[in-house]
């Protein structure tokens, strides 16, 4: 198989590139913490993906994320909320919600029936509903966010964290460890504080089942249950969730005119 189309999303805290073929199929792909020399790490994961996966001659390279612009060699520079709706959409093939969870942003995209984003919502001002606000709780608890999942998956019961803000959910945070409540507790209840905060989102664009979550953040078992417990109905999880952005950049690369999918591959798995 030869690649077809390349895709690089460029984000805030980790930096993917992913190569399709002609069909649609990943062929490679590559994740790494992003540098704050992004042209470097992209050129150099680019070379990576000619040297492990084939030159792919001709191969359009479309980049997304916060750093698009400074991806070398691009023939196109494409938003977050596209790339991740055509990835969503070529495995779903039909409306859908999506939540996009990122490390210092977070968006709610809700399509309709052809593949195209009837609207969106974007938290951006804020680490309240992001990966960042996980990072910041954990670290608190002295826990690695592995450890923080676990954690909040083994608690009996949730502790009630009212604010969705970094700072005071930090300062709840302290008042709960000096009452001598379980830190399984607090982990629970932070993650649902999260939720909170992204089904508020979810609620402004309107809800069209079934609801997917794309994103680093998705990976987390106890968001997902946490997110599906705040909506109502399950959050599901794509395959290569959080390698959406530059697969579905990588998609526009192969087709740049539709938002359907090149191919339905595959189910979302269910909570």
């Amino acid at each position: 198989m030869t690649v077809a189309a390349i895709g690089v999303d460029a984000g805030s805290t980790t930096l993917k590139v992913a190569a399709l073929d002609a069909a649609g199929t990943l062929l490679w792909s590559r994740l790494e913490p992003a540098s704050p020399r992004t042209a470097e790490q992209a050129t150099a994961l680019l070379a990576a993906c000619a040297s492990e996966a084939g030159p792919g001659k001709g191969a359009p390279i479309v980049a997304t994320g916060y750093g698009r612009d400074l991806v070398l060699g691009a023939v196109r520079r494409v938003t977050e909320i596209t790339c991740h709706a055509r990835g969503v959409f070529a495995q779903v093939g039909g409306a859908c919600t999506v939540l996009d969870l990122g490390g210092q942003d977070t968006k709610v995209l809700a399509l309709g029936a052809s593949g195209r984003v009837l609207d969106f919502a974007m938290n951006d001002r804020c680490a309240a509903g992001t990966g960042r606000f996980l990072e910041v709780t954990a670290a608190r608890l002295g826990l690695s966010l592995e450890a923080f999942d676990a954690a909040a998956t083994a608690a009996h019961h949730e502790a009630v964290i009212s604010s969705t803000c970094t700072v005071f959910a930090e300062s709840e945070m302290v008042s709960l460890l000096a009452r001598g409540t379980p830190v399984e507790a607090i982990a629970a209840g932070l993650h649902r504080a999260m939720a909170r905060r992204v089904a508020a989102l979810a609620r402004q664009v309107g809800i069209r089942p079934p609801i997917l979550a794309s994103g680093g953040v998705a990976l987390s078992g106890s968001v997902r249950r946490a997110l599906s417990r705040e909506l109502d109905q399950d959050v599901g999880l794509p395959r290569h969730a959080q390698l959406l952005g530059a697969v579905g950049a990588a998609l526009v690369g192969l087709d740049p005119s539709s938002p359907g999918p090149i191919r339905v591959a595959g189910r979302p798995r269910p909570v």
